[in-house]
């Protein structure tokens, strides 16, 4: 893994040509690579392993309407599908950004009945706009729980070209984590490798693993995506100065925090047409 060398994860560098980072690509591209709702599939273990918590996260969840009932197969075993797996990232995202039970109770009583996986990696999109960027140093044992699955040398790979982490220098460490030598002297063996992770993007770049593309293909997208965003929130953010000019920090700042979440929005509904329509006519021109 010496290919994965060390990163200062910057706001600028974050948002340069090395990675999805803006919220208007973070929610495009969880649009585009989240699959719609199919048969339900996994078993209790299996959903709380791909989601990154525990069995028990899973029944609480449940006992508290926060998940819809799993469907029963046969002898009665309960078997969860796409819709649980994107409800509990939602749920996940909203936890991070500190929001209570109650809160989290209260929001997702407000959605819409009946929403496909696809629209809840929408309402995660949104969610995830709210919070500022971050980035943690963690084990490779606790990336493969978050990421809800082991990740091989290549996903490490992949998941540093497109900007989700990187190793770790040896200086850095978890907060209240053991220093090296003292967790190789714990485990009997070599230490446990360490990544840097931008928090907000793994659960993003797990799913670009899945996706049958190039990774070429993936990235031309990102730079696609990249250059189209910057043009879109420079515009934006243009209008918005015009429009406060004249108006106190607080208010300023006030605005922006309340704008944010609905022009993610707006710019999802509004690339959400755009692409539908460029399928549509994608599609009735192979059929002629």
């Amino acid at each position: 893994m010496a290919h994965l060398t060390q990163r200062n994860f910057s706001h600028d560098q974050r948002n340069s040509a090395t990675g999805f980072h803006t919220p208007g690509e973070t929610a495009i591209l969880l649009h585009m690579t989240t699959p719609d709702a199919a048969e339900p599939a996994y078993t209790v273990d299996e959903l709380a392993a791909r989601a990154g918590v525990t069995v028990r996260t899973v029944r609480f969840y449940s006992s508290r309407g926060l998940l819809p009932p799993p469907v029963l197969g046969p002898r009665r075993v309960g078997r969860y599908g796409e819709q649980h797996l994107a409800r509990l990232d939602l749920i996940g995202q909203m936890r991070r950004q500190g929001m209570t039970l109650a809160a989290i109770e209260r929001h997702l009583r407000q959605l819409p009945p009946g929403l496909s996986p696809r629209e809840l990696a929408v309402q995660r999109a949104v969610v995830a706009s709210w919070a500022p960027e971050s980035e943690e140093t963690i084990g490779r044992r606790e990336l493969d729980r978050r990421a809800g699955r082991p990740l091989s040398d290549e996903d490490l790979r992949r998941l540093a070209a497109m900007g989700v982490l990187a190793r770790a220098a040896d200086g850095d460490r978890e907060e209240g984590a053991a220093d090296p030598g003292e967790q190789a002297d714990r485990t009997g063996g070599a230490a446990e490798e360490r990544y840097r992770v931008d928090t907000g993007l793994l659960r993003l770049g797990v799913e670009l693993l899945d996706v049958p593309l190039s990774q070429e293909t993936v990235l031309a997208a990102r730079s696609v995506l990249t250059e189209h965003s910057r043009a879109a929130a420079h515009e934006l953010s243009e209008l918005l100065r015009a429009a406060v000019a004249g108006r106190g920090t607080e208010d300023v700042r006030s605005l922006s925090a309340h704008m944010h979440p609905l022009v993610v929005q707006a710019l999802l509904t509004t690339f959400q047409r755009s692409l539908r329509q460029e399928l549509r006519a994608w599609l009735h021109s192979a059929g002629e």
